[in-house]
């Protein structure tokens, strides 16, 4: 019997937080959120790395991309980042620092579920 793909969820905004929890959840994802970076470290310290995190940018805090380079300096684990900022310095500046897709809020869950199951696809052929 196969696991279910885990997605680490990071918003400090409870709601989003939520929304992604059961949105996901109903796709067939085991789900796993957290409200800050201190959370979010302390939860990969105790744990093994999800199969995917979609990390908020703006937060208390670390912020997203701080986070990011510290995920990056242990694991290769697949990061979508999730902003409200649709700047374009702050899209390139996160995919130059490890991140492997940028999207901006508020988004479409449907086009989300999409960058997911197409970035998990692609680390699933590169582990073949």
């Amino acid at each position: 019997m196969q696991a279910r793909t885990c997605i680490l969820v990071l918003d400090d905004d409870e709601e989003i937080r939520q929304l992604l929890d059961e949105y996901l959840t109903k796709s067939g994802f085991d789900i796993v959120t957290t409200a800050d970076g201190i959370e979010l470290l302390a939860y990969l310290e105790r744990n093994s790395y999800p199969d995917l995190i979609l990390l908020d940018v703006m937060m208390p805090g670390d912020d997203g991309f701080t986070l990011c380079q510290k995920i990056r300096r242990h694991s290769n684990v697949p990061i979508i980042m999730l902003t409200a900022v649709s700047d374009e310095t702050d899209q390139i500046i996160g995919l130059e620092i490890g991140a492997d897709d940028y999207v901006a809020k508020p988004f479409n869950p449907r086009q989300l579920m999409a960058r997911i199951k197409a970035l998990l696809r692609r680390v699933q052929v590169n582990d073949e």
